[in-house]
């Protein structure tokens, strides 16, 4: 039951994230959130602070002229009946099919207002990936497939 929600919540944002798409991008998450990486923490709890920062990550993409994104891996746990914790392997790929990134990355979501939201993001070496309970798939390929709302039946 919760497979199909996490899969097209995931499905919309990567969608959103791809097309750089600032307002659906955020509708994804909860705020205050956390993004954690290996260099820094920070803690998103504005509108203006959320700009600013999925900006700067737009920018990197853009000058990295990144085509798309591909899931490696992707797997879930119900922690509560309103909270998730998911953990994608991505890797980003160039102009001329190359990895530009790879790592992985856990997302805790929370139910909120009948939508999933993310409200935390680690992101880590692959080395770091898990596998957990249950295995989902993200099926978004290209840039010119709808966003649609996702469903959030469990």
């Amino acid at each position: 039951m919760y497979k199909i929600a996490i899969e097209q919540f995931f499905q919309h944002y990567i969608k959103a994230f791809h097309q750089q798409n600032m307002v659906d991008t955020q509708a994804c998450y909860q705020l205050p959130c956390t993004l954690h990486t290996p260099d820094s923490v920070v803690l998103i709890d504005s509108d203006k602070v959320f700009k600013r920062e999925f900006l700067d990550i737009f920018t990197i993409l853009s000058h990295a002229d990144i085509k798309r994104f591909v899931a490696l891996k992707a797997s879930f746990s119900v922690l509560s009946e309103n909270l998730l914790l998911t953990c994608i392997d991505w890797q980003f790929i160039g102009p001329k099919d190359e990895v530009f990134t790879d790592f992985s990355a856990f997302y805790h979501l929370a139910l909120s207002e009948g939508q999933w939201r993310i409200f935390n993001v680690v992101s880590q070496e692959l080395s770091q990936s898990v596998d957990l309970d249950t295995a989902f798939d993200i099926a978004y390929n290209t840039a010119d497939a709808d966003i649609t709302p996702y469903n959030i039946t469990q």
